[in-house]
């Protein structure tokens, strides 16, 4: 198959009337044989079947060519943007870090393409009715909805170092993967860095906050951490590892203090995501009103 003629399929999504018109538009790749003219609406339905743990998500399409080597591409970029930042706090960064990848089988039937994704969770719905449950009644029990930005910000803070113990007893087992959860934060009182990052997460994007998850090294071994938004510029947050050495030394931290220790994974230091995401270029002093 030619790569150079980008023809273009329309798919058929199986979950397709439940997602709605598409609320944002994404760039997708046109480098390969074949692509989503409606991309927009797929990656609403598969993030929609993301958040709600669908076991298998099932995508059809027509097309009159053979694009069997670019399944595994198309799907990579699809999970991709469904696991993109959104308005929605039980997305974007939240959703990628409780999912654990995915399987994948597709088959082509006469002129007929059927990829089936079947996604990968560290957590159940019920757990995640939990989380939501818990995370409404701390924040209403912290009375944020009274607070300014940078108080809501050292609430949410002080709450999880309060409330969270580092689970050094599941740290070292790759099979445990509910120690990097939100739930397990809120539900055991103990999670490692993922949970405690997820749990920031959400509570502060709940309150209003803007925050994202960051992934990468500190210290040489492999952490996750978050940044929140104050004012229109962004701060590195650390709760784990104040906890773990009973300080408040890595909270609302510019990169030039911050990264002397933490060093980001790519994607979030390139010169595209500092845009986005403009750091203080110095760390916020907090008095509490």
């Amino acid at each position: 198959m030619k790569k150079t003629a980008l023809l273009a399929a329309i798919c058929l999504i199986l979950l397709f009337c439940s997602c709605g018109s598409p609320k944002r538009h994404y760039e997708v790749r046109r480098d390969l044989g074949v692509y989503f003219t409606n991309a927009d609406s797929v990656i609403e339905t598969v993030r929609s079947a993301l958040v709600s743990n669908s076991q298998k998500i099932t995508l059809t399409f027509r097309l009159d060519i053979e694009c069997m080597s670019d399944i595994s591409a198309i799907v990579r970029e699809l999970m991709t943007f469904a696991m993109s930042e959104t308005d929605d706090p039980r997305e974007g960064d939240y959703l990628y870090h409780r999912c654990g990848g995915y399987e994948l089988e597709y088959s082509l039937d006469g002129d007929e393409y059927t990829i089936c994704i079947m996604p990968i969770y560290y957590t159940d719905p019920k757990q995640e009715e939990y989380v939501s449950k818990r995370v409404g009644e701390i924040l209403r029990g912290l009375s944020v909805s009274d607070m300014s930005d940078a108080d809501k910000i050292r609430a949410v803070y002080d709450y999880v170092y309060e409330n969270v113990n580092y689970d050094v007893v599941h740290k070292k087992n790759e099979h445990y993967h509910l120690k990097t959860t939100a739930y397990a934060a809120l539900k055991n009182g103990c999670a490692v860095c993922g949970g405690y990052a997820g749990l920031v997460y959400r509570l502060l994007r709940e309150a209003g906050i803007s925050a994202r998850i960051i992934t990468g090294y500190a210290d040489g071994e492999y952490h996750a951490w978050n940044i929140a938004e104050l004012d229109g510029l962004w701060y590195n947050i650390d709760v784990t590892w104040d906890k773990l050495t009973g300080t408040h030394e890595n909270y609302m931290k510019s990169d030039v203090t911050f990264s002397e220790s933490h060093i980001r994974d790519e994607i979030f230091c390139d010169a595209e995501f500092y845009a986005g995401y403009p750091m203080s270029q110095t760390d916020a002093e907090y008095e509490r009103k």
